[in-house]
């Protein structure tokens, strides 16, 4: 009898403890995503410029596929449509549609969006996309360039070294590179060997002059 009683007690122990685990086990399987806040710009410009926007969307479970979107086809907000436009190029949460990906690109970049410029440079010189196409390459990274984006003077410069672009752009993007500010040492090694093959393309005097911290062309 004391037998029985104690199998008893044991049961009713161990069915009081299952009842008090099934809230835990229920939300650790059927938990539903926690729901992600759209990036602010500063935050979306930072994932651009590290090169972790897809990796960030794919992240969040797809789950702002919509806000994106809108942001940018009906705000026309340029880091927007460069997402949007990368998210399609690439299939990341959507299908893949690189011809509304690319314009929207070519959107953003007619916005101004450094980031969108080089994107497009990068693409069109290695022919991603596109028919690869090196001088329209520079064209999209001279305006960019101009706004002080390092990523778009270091690939200007190198593609002037290597024969692509205009002369008449030498002294000014090397001026550009040359004065640049660098967060580390391997860019900025980097930078000077690049600077190194545009100046063996540049007469001693123009070299100089685009050496002095504000550029005087004749």
């Amino acid at each position: 009898m004391q037998v029985f009683i104690l199998l008893s007690l044991r049961v009713v122990m161990l069915r009081t403890a299952l009842v008090a685990l099934l809230p835990l086990v229920s939300s650790m399987c059927f938990a539903q995503p926690q729901a992600v806040d759209i990036y602010s710009q500063d935050q979306l410009l930072e994932l651009i410029r590290t090169h972790q926007y897809l990796a960030k969307v794919k992240q969040d479970d797809c789950q702002l596929v919509q806000d994106i979107e809108a942001r940018a086809d009906v705000l026309k907000q340029p880091l927007y449509q460069f997402l949007w436009g990368e998210m399609l190029n690439h299939g990341t949460c959507v299908k893949a549609n690189a011809v509304r990906g690319m314009r929207l690109l070519r959107d953003a970049a007619e916005q101004g969006s450094p980031e969108a410029m080089v994107k497009l440079a990068e693409y069109y010189q290695r022919g991603k996309f596109v028919i690869r196409n090196k001088e329209r390459a520079v064209n999209y990274l001279l305006p960019a360039a101009a706004t002080g984006d390092l990523s778009a003077r270091m690939m200007l410069v190198r593609l002037l070294g290597e024969g692509y672009g205009s002369p008449r752009d030498y002294e000014q993007a090397y001026y550009w590179l040359y004065n640049a500010v660098f967060v580390d040492e391997a860019t900025q090694k980097k930078a000077l060997s690049l600077l190194q093959v545009l100046a063996a393309k540049m007469p001693a005097s123009a070299v100089a002059r685009a050496q002095q911290t504000q550029l005087h062309t004749r």
